[in-house]
């Protein structure tokens, strides 16, 4: 099977692998995984901010970017197509007591302004702006790039207000392969960034927060809270070291993978890719085709290609390391085949 669901289907490389074989581990609760170290200082510096943090997933980043940054009964300020409100249960109402208030984007950007005028005033009546949450890549918008002069502009309406900027940053190391830019021309636009190890790095588990020192410090306990202190962690905290410091550079090899899909997709009778492509997801409708998503998937998962539906007539295809370009082109292949 070619599987294009997600690049969360990754395994391990076998230097991954050896790593969590040979780390040397601690308890990372009192602070003495040397491994864990290692990589919160590697990603720190990285990402251009003070410390950082091992969690286990993304949605785990987030919500604790969430609680740390908030009180029940704030309001947080977020994109309507965001994973943050979209796919993560609703978290944030359930756990950090806050509640949402969305924002229409253009390829998942939000148009600053609008966020200004989103920002709540002093008034007995209204909730507390109490955080404002940009996604880039945006999952929904097909991995669209955030630049960032949209991220430094919302920024700015926020430091003028006072009220801290959230990254979920789950792929965000493919904006930054794709423009060319180092990652910091991103993550110096916020308060605090989440990225994701196991996307498309190849890390089996786990994703890093990072933000200030005193904002670190109260986000390991809300880890701690939610369950999150692991103690020997270094076994899976090593294969993320590796996917952090040499796995980044070939995340452009995947874009020339998703730009293959894509004109095999437009030279389909039917088929609409409705995403621009500016990283490792395609988007595409196949109601000209006669299919519903589902009908869809199954017709490629019968010819060998799984993928994943995303809408009542819009399917998702994402590229990673672990195919090959001669399985892209066969993918390929099978699409124009349709």
């Amino acid at each position: 099977m070619i599987d294009l669901r997600s690049d969360t289907v990754t395994k391990p490389t076998r230097e991954m692998r050896e790593a969590a074989y040979e780390a040397e581990v601690g308890d990372d609760v009192y602070g003495e995984d040397p491994t864990v170290t290692k990589l919160e200082e590697a990603a720190a510096r990285i990402l251009g901010k003070e410390s950082a943090l091992f969690v286990t997933s993304g949605t785990q980043g987030n919500q604790i970017a969430v609680l740390t940054h908030t009180r029940p009964g704030n309001e947080i300020i977020l994109e309507e197509n965001s994973h943050i409100f979209y796919y993560e249960s609703g978290a944030v109402a359930a756990f950090a007591g806050v509640q949402t208030r969305t924002i229409p984007g253009v390829n998942g950007a939000m148009d600053p302004a609008c966020v200004e005028a989103a920002m709540r005033d002093e008034d007995q009546h209204f909730p507390e702006t109490g955080l404002i949450c940009v996604e880039n890549t945006h999952n929904r918008a097909g991995g669209a790039i955030i630049s960032p002069e949209n991220m430094h502009a919302i920024y700015s309406v926020a430091r003028r207000n006072s009220v801290p900027v959230h990254v979920d940053g789950a792929r965000l190391f493919n904006a930054a392969a794709a423009s060319g830019m180092d990652i910091k021309k991103f993550t110096s636009h916020c308060d605090t960034v989440q990225i994701c190890l196991s996307k498309g790095l190849g890390a089996p588990v786990g994703s890093i927060i990072a933000g200030d020192h005193s904002f670190i410090k109260r986000a390991r306990k809300w880890r701690k809270r939610l369950g999150g202190g692991l103690r020997q962690a270094g076994l899976i905290a090593a294969p993320g070291l590796v996917a952090l410091t040499t796995m980044r550079d070939r995340l452009t090899e995947d874009h020339d993978k998703a730009v293959v899909l894509k004109e095999a997709l437009q030279s389909c009778n039917g088929i609409k890719v409705v995403n621009d492509v500016d990283t490792n997801i395609v988007v595409a409708n196949v109601r000209g085709k006669g299919y519903s998503s589902e009908e869809f998937v199954q017709v490629l998962k019968d010819k060998g290609v799984l993928i994943g539906g995303f809408g009542k007539d819009t399917v998702r295809f994402v590229t990673h390391y672990d195919l090959t370009m001669e399985e892209i082109h066969f993918a390929a292949k099978i699409l124009k085949s349709l």
